[in-house]
């Protein structure tokens, strides 16, 4: 995680001759492919332990979190979306901590693995869209709101353009085209992000705080006599 940062934000990089988007991907695809395979044997081997499933998705959610600032720092990734992901983290990783401390183990949704899923592919797609100078490839995209109408960007234009027509298609007309794409997918991660975040939330209430409010037991009726004379 800090080696990503550090080529994404520093000539680390350049200076070892290296493009920093070639870098950034080989260092992403590595912790990705670490984590599955480590995953996949621990399961096959049932070594499988309530400590690992609590720390193995806050080792993802640090690397992927550490990349998306990153991003933002290089105008790839707008900051609203990237505060409302990274957000949504603290919170399901804080309900899922509660969780285990009153022996209950939330595991990750479906729903939340898919979103991990895209965070991967979508983060990709941004590092490789780094230009050389740094930031976004395109000229609005890199704006905090950019341009609905993204078919009028101009580097977006010529890009196709050259993909579908006689022209040769470069390497900057195809980060324009990555970029773009993963800049559409930044919307499906923010919405399975939000939409998995109310999914823990319902579990965490439904396991966890409605088992702290049992019902209350009525009083035993005595049988005993009363110990007060009658007169």
């Amino acid at each position: 995680m800090p080696l990503l940062v550090v080529v994404l934000l520093t000539p680390l990089s350049e200076n070892l001759g290296v493009p920093p988007h070639i870098f950034g991907i080989a260092l992403l695809t590595a912790a990705g492919l670490t984590d599955f395979f480590d995953g996949r044997i621990a399961r096959q081997r049932r070594q499988v332990s309530k400590l690992g499933k609590l720390l193995d998705p806050i080792a993802d959610k640090l690397l992927i979190s550490a990349a998306l600032i990153a991003l933002v720092e290089n105008r790839l990734a707008p900051a609203w979306a990237v505060v409302i992901i990274v957000g949504r983290e603290f919170a399901v990783t804080g309900l899922r901590s509660i969780a285990a401390s009153e022996g209950v183990i939330i595991s990750a949704s479906k729903m939340g693995k898919f979103k991990m899923v895209m965070q991967v592919i979508t983060v990709g797609l941004l590092i490789l869209s780094l230009s050389p100078s740094g930031g976004a490839p395109v000229s609005n995209f890199g704006k905090p709101f950019p341009a609905i109408q993204f078919w009028t960007v101009p580097e977006l234009q010529t890009a196709w353009a050259h993909l579908i027509g006689p022209g040769i298609t470069t390497w900057v007309d195809w980060q324009a085209l990555l970029y773009t794409l993963g800049r559409a997918m930044l919307w499906v991660v923010v919405v399975s992000a939000i939409y998995s975040m109310w999914g823990y939330f319902h579990a965490f209430f439904t396991t966890v705080v409605r088992r702290e409010k049992p019902a209350k037991a009525k009083a035993p009726v005595s049988s005993e006599p009363s110990s007060e004379v009658l007169r």
